[in-house]
């Protein structure tokens, strides 16, 4: 990653702490496959179970899991597809695959999160981000954080960098890059504006 000098010390390092409980995760949830690799939840106990651990979202009349959800789901053995019995996390990863390239990069980063139990949303479109809520704020506070997975190696322009802290700070949040290592182990840095030029500068 071209823009790796923007590290700041592994002290500031967040996310290190303990991983997520069983009460924090639902119970097995029924759900379907949809056109289009769309994941719909469609009994109210199931949303509303889903809802209050942060999972899914309302979406005009239909309950929507992320694909990067429903695999977490999946992985934990928490979803079963009730139009397709039997099939495993690995035949839907590949069927999701075909609708979102960068579907391993969230699920991943998604997946540690939840490990750690924090709850993270959709981001605001800065590549492959996430909102990410303290641990038990959610629906009680705003995201505090925003992160967003890039791959070990892969390249990065300054600008787009730059850009993209800069955006996050203006919203008050706190910028996180998810460093996914060729093991699979996600690695964080806090990033800010001020800390990225210094590292730039002193190159």
């Amino acid at each position: 990653m071209s823009s790796s000098a923007t590290a700041p010390p592994s002290a500031q390092q967040p996310f290190s702490g303990s991983k997520m409980s069983e009460a924090e995760m639902p119970s097995v949830v029924e759900a379907r496959l949809a056109a289009g690799g769309k994941i719909l939840v469609d009994k109210t106990r199931f949303q509303d179970e889903l809802r209050t651990k942060g999972f899914g979202e309302k979406e005009d009349a239909e309950y929507v899991l992320k694909p990067y959800e429903a695999l977490y789901l999946m992985h934990t053995k928490r979803l079963a597809l009730k139009n397709k019995p039997g099939m495993t996390f690995d035949p839907l990863f590949e069927l999701l695959l075909k609708y979102d390239r960068n579907i391993m990069t969230k699920f991943l980063v998604y997946r540690d999160l939840r490990s750690r139990g924090y709850v993270a949303k959709e981001g605001f479109g800065f590549g492959n981000d996430f909102r990410v809520y303290d641990r038990g704020e959610y629906e009680k506070k705003p995201a505090k954080y925003v992160i967003f997975g890039i791959n070990e190696g892969t390249n990065t322009t300054v600008k787009d960098f730059a850009s993209a802290i800069d955006q996050i700070e203006r919203m008050g949040k706190e910028a996180v890059v998810a460093v996914i290592e060729r093991r699979g182990e996600v690695i964080y840095y806090k990033a800010s504006k001020m800390r990225f030029t210094e590292n730039r500068y002193r190159r």
